[in-house]
């Protein structure tokens, strides 16, 4: 029997597509470089520096999936602001014979206009995140509220820095819901900057830098080495950085 994952198999930039690589977001060397991506069957991780593409690469994927640009389900229909790209109309995916039967699309930095979005449609009542409304509880919590409440088996789901509202120890909460999906049949897209998040064991990581894109393991990322020499020795780490800045005052 064939499997069911990944829903998302690969993707590539549409060769028969003219495309200008001295313009947004084409000039952003991840997207140069964009020969193919093969997703893991249950989780793929994005990583690199701010500015190097991966909001846009998951925004880019998420909207050609057939999602909110700035997040939700697939039937969320509002927009706050005409800011992403077009660089979805360029992909060319690739696709699992069965289709996922839950999704959605997760953006920290739009999360709070998705939480008005779906209040202002229920009048503020939401059974379907648990007990409270989204605005009701903090940040971390709304959050949370989501990945146990909206998350169900036979999904895809793609999640934009979801670390941003959570503490060490939430965000190791996160990991063990994300483990459970997907052993019930999900496939998760990650753009993260959390070390935690990236030690998950059975994933794909690929690295968006200056030279491309590229899959890397965990222990080469600059997430796990720069966490891990801070934290092997916090107080000599930060002397020789006030050192620098001193310097280069």
């Amino acid at each position: 029997m064939l499997s069911i994952k990944p829903y998302l198999r690969s993707l590539k930039l549409n060769p028969d597509m003219a495309i200008d690589f001295d313009a947004y977001p084409f000039n952003i060397p991840a997207v140069q470089e964009l020969e193919q991506i093969d997703f893991h069957p249950e989780v793929t991780f994005l990583v690199g520096e701010n500015g190097a593409g991966k909001s846009t690469l998951l925004e880019a994927i998420a909207v050609a999936w057939g999602f909110n640009a700035e997040g939700g389900t697939r039937n969320a229909n509002f927009s706050t602001a005409d800011a992403h790209s077009d660089l979805h109309r360029y992909l060319r995916t690739v696709k699992s014979f069965k289709r996922p039967r839950a999704g959605y699309f997760l953006r920290a930095e739009s999360f709070f206009n998705f939480a008005t979005y779906e209040e202002n449609m229920d009048g503020g009542q939401h059974p379907s995140y648990g007990d409270k409304g989204l605005h009701r509880q903090s940040h971390g919590e709304s959050f949370l509220a989501l990945l146990q409440n909206k998350f169900q088996p036979d999904g895809f789901y793609m999640l934009d820095e979801p670390e941003a509202a959570l503490s060490p120890n939430r965000q190791l909460t996160a990991l063990a819901i994300i483990h459970k999906l997907a052993q019930n049949r999900c496939q998760f897209i990650i753009a993260t900057h959390s070390p935690i998040l990236l030690a998950y064991p059975y994933a794909r990581i690929y690295l968006l830098d200056q030279s491309g894109l590229t899959e890397t393991r965990y222990e080469d990322t600059e997430h796990y080495t720069t966490t891990r020499h801070f934290l092997n020795n916090p107080a000599g780490m930060l002397e020789r950085l006030f050192a620098e800045e001193n310097e280069n005052d």
